[in-house]
This record gives structure tokens, C-alpha cells and sequence, in this order.
């Protein structure tokens, strides 16, 4: 037959758009042509499939041949074309037969000599590929990533010969084998953790909420290594939420997903990182930082050293859960569910407040210091407090702390008893939910009707105290708000950095 019909894959975001490959054979000088909108890596695959099917011992159709990647308006980039333009070429010139070509989905690189190269995002080929009720072919190489999804539906091959005698009937290809996950442990283990017994609370409210923390406290406290404590005492990923996660490791080219799996991200950018690197983007929009955070923590160490803009493209993400990147040409969305935990100095020096003295910056220099943080960014944080540097006496102690596997049952009841109460974590809470689940007593709504007059509380700030209280109640286990739980999560609220200057 003069003409053949493949199916593959595009990469939008974390989805995986069906392409069709439509090759056509005609009489005329001999050429080969690309459209569809592909990029210039898909226009570069007429030379590596022209040589690949040579070495395959195959002929190539001294033929007009014409491909097109449809649909033609979803730009096509990457190598990831090259095996399915490879077979719609022999089948187009009758060197394969084309009977069961529609039950498959095709992927790959080849070389120049027909072995197939792995290529980036396979996960989520495999995964629309199953909900499309087809076999995927993949490169070997890919094969625990696709066969985290279904590994009965995966076939993995290294070579182009191997593909077409599996068309043919005369070689079949092995399925691909289910990579048993491995755990690994915590980052750091809450029993590590000597003193700081306000911010080890206040890292389990985190938690059990869902909430973003901002510790603030003098070099060497321990502020760096209590966010590290984090991912420990989290519930693992279920199987959907492992799946988006894994989906934005293998766009970002990570190997060996199959240790990671249901472990929570912990992302730790350098201060120098740009807006770009954050929020994702380039040419071809990739996911950031935030994006490859999903379901997970980000930790922003010295936060007044990142850049003003680096920092305030965090808002929209913070308050949505998805970050959308638009170029003139096409618009990618990626998920961005993570939790921000921050640290930072109270000043410059770092040392303001401390009983050494040591500090001596001036009122000034601390207010410019504060003031690269913007007010806006400040109020999507929940949870504010010190971490103050802990007397020596007081580490050197023989103390009986938590680890993090007790901390984390405490923490998976109260997401469990969250998720059956509104489907979502109380940081999550929208001001109906709020209002349904975040009751007050009389007494208590004074009280916080005071506390907005004193603090000067943003509507934002009243509703982040409201999910606050339901989270450490859920944490005693209590179906009503009460005053002590009231009270503990407004002294969480975000401290003024005017009132610091008295501390000088």
C-alpha cells in the first residue's frame, strides 16, 4: 500500500496528546518531507530513519514520501518520532504488514544503525496509552519507567529489526517487567532533632494541614535540618498521586523513577535560582522546581536572598495548585501542589535577638532586610515562628523526643479524618468549606474578632487562622474548635518586622 497510518504520542505538559503518522508514498523525484508543525529534532529524523532502516537490512523507497504529524496545529518536538515514521515508511512500500499496527502505540529513538535510543516522558505515554486500550513499543531502555502503569500492555525492543519482525509474527517481544518500587527512609528523622520543642510542633501542624511554614532563627539552629524532617512524617503518595509525580520526573529525564516511587518530592533550590528555573518554562515550556515539588515539599533556604521576582511567582501557584505557561506559540499547564517551608535570618548578621549580642545591625539595615519579602507572599504562609538558638545544657541532655514514624501516625489520622470530612486537606479549604467545618463558639469568636482588631488582620489571615484551629484540633482528635486550639494557631500569625526593631 502507498500509504500508512501510525499511532504515537506528543508531549503537552504532563500530557500525552495522540499523534497520528501518516506516511504516503508517490511517484515523483525521490524526497522526503516532514509537516505538522515538527520542530527542528523531528525534521533532523528523516536522516536517522533513512540510515537506520538501511542498517536494518530494509530497503527505503526510492519514493516521493510525505509524513504528516497530525493534528498539525500541536507543535512536535523531541526524537520521539523516529520509530513510528520508521514503520509507516515500511509500511507504506509493503516491507512489513500492517494488520496490527492500529492495536499499538509507537515511541523511540534510532540510531543510525536501527537501535532504539530511550527518549524523556514515556510515563505518560504509557499511561494514555493504557486508557486508550493499546500496546505500547518503547525502547528497552524505558522499560521500568513504562511498566510502572501496566506492564502487560508494554513491549520493549532494541532494535528496529526486533519491531518489524514482531509485526511480522516471526519474534515476539518480551512485556515489559514490573520494577518492584523500593522504599527508602526519611531524610532526616524527627528522633534527631534535640530542643526546639515550638517548632517541631509547629512542623507536625504543617504537616497534619497540609500548611506552608516560614521558621525564622539565628546560623545553626537547626532550621535546615527540621525541614528535612518533613517529607519523614507525611502519609506516602496513593497511587494516583505517585503517577503525577513520576510523570514530571520522567519529563525532567529522571532515571531510575522506581526508587522513588510514593516517596514524597523534597526540593531544595539554591537561592540564585531564577524565576525560569522556578516556575518552569523556556522555548518548550519544562516543569520547575514548584512543578517536580507536586505533592511534595519545597524549601526555600535564606529566603531574603532569592531574588524579588524568583520569589513572588510563587503566589498564584501557592494559592492555586497549577502553574500555566504561555508562549506565542502554545500554552502548557503543569500541577504545582506542594508545600513551601521557608527559612530565614532575623536580620543580616543573622544573630538579632540572640542573648550573644553579637548582632549589631541597624534598624535600617534590618527593615531593608525584611522588606525584600513582599507583604502579599508573607500572607499565603501560614505558620510563622522562631527558632531560637537552644542552650547547650539543654542538647547535651539524654531526652526521649518522637521519632518520625510516631509523629507521622498522629499526622495520617488527621489527614484521614480531613479527606472524609471535605475531600482535601484543611490548607486546601475554600471559604465555604470554611465556613461548613471552622465553627466557632461565641466566646472564641470574640476572641478572634480581637486578635484581627490588634493584628491587623488581612480576610486571608482570618481564614488561614480558622484552617489553622481545624488542623490542630484534628490533631487532638476533637470535632470542635476549641479555645486553646484557637489560640494556638494565632500564634502562629505572622510577626511584624517593625516590632523587631525594639528588640535593639
Amino acid at each position: 500500500m502507498a500509504l500508512a497510518i501510525i499511532s504515537t504520542r506528543a508531549q503537552d505538559g504532563v500530557d500525552a496528546p495522540p499523534v497520528t503518522v501518516e506516511v504516503h508514498l508517490s511517484n515523483g523525484l525521490p524526497g522526503l518531507s516532514i509537516v505538522g508543525l515538527p520542530e527542528t529534532a523531528v525534521r533532523e529524523s528523516k536522516d536517522r530513519v533513512r540510515g537506520a532502516i538501511q542498517n536494518s537490512h530494509f530497503e527505503f523507497p526510492n519514493r516521493r514520501i510525505t509524513i504528516n504529524l497530525a493534528p498539525a496545529d500541536i507543535p512536535k518536538e523531541g526524537s520521539r518520532y523516529d520509530l513510528p515514521i520508521a514503520l509507516g515508511v515500511l509500511a507504506a512500500s509493503g516491507q512489513i504488514p500492517v494488520e496490527e499496527l492500529d492495536q499499538y502505540e509507537f515511541i523511540g529513538e534510532l540510531a543510525l544503525s536501527g537501535v532504539l535510543r530511550p527518549v524523556h516522558g514515556v510515563l505518560p505515554v504509557s499511561l494514555h496509552t493504557r486508557r486508550a486500550g493499546r500496546r505500547l513499543i518503547c525502547p528497552t531502555e524505558n522499560e521500568a519507567e513504562a511498566a510502572l502503569v501496566d506492564a502487560g500492555n508494554v513491549y520493549t525492543a532494541g532494535h528496529l529489526s526486533d519491531v518489524c519482525a514482531h509485526l511480522a509474527g516471526s519474534l515476539q517481544l518480551s512485556c515489559a517487567r514490573h520494577a518492584t518500587p523500593s522504599a527508602t527512609g526519611p531524610l532526616t528523622d524527627m528522633g534527631q532533632v534535640q530542643g526546639q520543642s515550638a517548632a517541631r510542633r509547629a512542623l507536625e501542624v504543617a504537616a497534619a494541614g497540609g500548611h506552608n511554614l516560614l521558621m525564622c532563627g539565628p546560623p545553626g539552629t537547626g532550621k535546615t535540618m527540621l525541614a528535612s524532617c518533613l517529607p519523614g512524617i507525611l502519609p506516602e503518595l496513593n497511587e494516583q498521586q505517585a503517577l503525577e509525580v513520576a510523570s514530571i520526573a520522567s519529563l525532567c529525564g529522571e532515571r531510575d523513577i522506581s526508587k522513588q516511587w510514593a516517596q514524597r518530592p523534597f526540593r531544595t533550590p539554591h537561592h540564585t535560582t531564577s524565576a525560569v528555573a522556578l516556575v518552569g518554562g523556556s522555548t518548550h515550556p519544562r516543569p520547575g522546581e514548584i512543578s517536580r515539588a507536586h505533592h511534595g515539599v519545597l524549601f526555600l533556604d535564606e529566603l531574603p536572598e532569592f531574588e524579588r521576582r524568583s520569589l513572588e511567582v510563587l503566589r498564584e501557584p501557592l494559592e492555586s495548585g497549577r502553574i500555566v505557561i504561555s508562549r506565542a506559540a502554545r500554552q502548557s499547564e503543569f500541577p504545582a501542589q506542594f508545600q513551601l517551608i521557608a527559612a530565614m535570618n532575623p536580620c543580616p548578621c543573622g544573630y538579632l535577638g540572640d542573648n550573644s549580642g553579637r548582632c549589631r545591625c541597624s534598624p535600617g539595615l534590618i527593615s531593608r532586610y525584611h522588606s525584600r519579602l513582599s507583604g502579599p507572599l508573607l500572607d499565603r504562609i501560614d505558620l510563622h515562628i522562631d527558632v531560637p538558638r537552644q542552650p547547650l545544657t539543654l542538647l547535651q541532655k539524654d531526652q526521649t523526643v518522637e521519632d518520625s514514624a510516631t509523629v507521622r501516625t498522629r499526622v495520617c489520622q488527621a489527614h484521614a479524618v480531613q479527606q472524609q470530612r471535605s475531600g482535601k486537606l484543611n490548607a486546601r479549604l475554600d471559604a465555604n468549606d470554611i465556613e461548613a467545618h471552622c465553627n466557632l463558639s461565641e466566646a472564641d469568636a470574640s476572641i478572634l474578632q480581637k486578635a484581627i482588631d490588634k493584628l491587623s488582620m488581612s480576610s486571608r489571615s482570618y481564614h488561614r487562622a480558622l484552617k489553622l484551629a481545624r488542623t490542630i484540633a484534628d490533631l487532638d482528635q476533637s470535632a470542635v474548635i476549641s479555645t486553646a486550639h484557637l489560640t494556638e494557631a494565632l500564634s502562629y500569625h505572622q510577626r511584624d518586622p517593625g516590632r523587631i526593631h525594639a528588640i535593639i
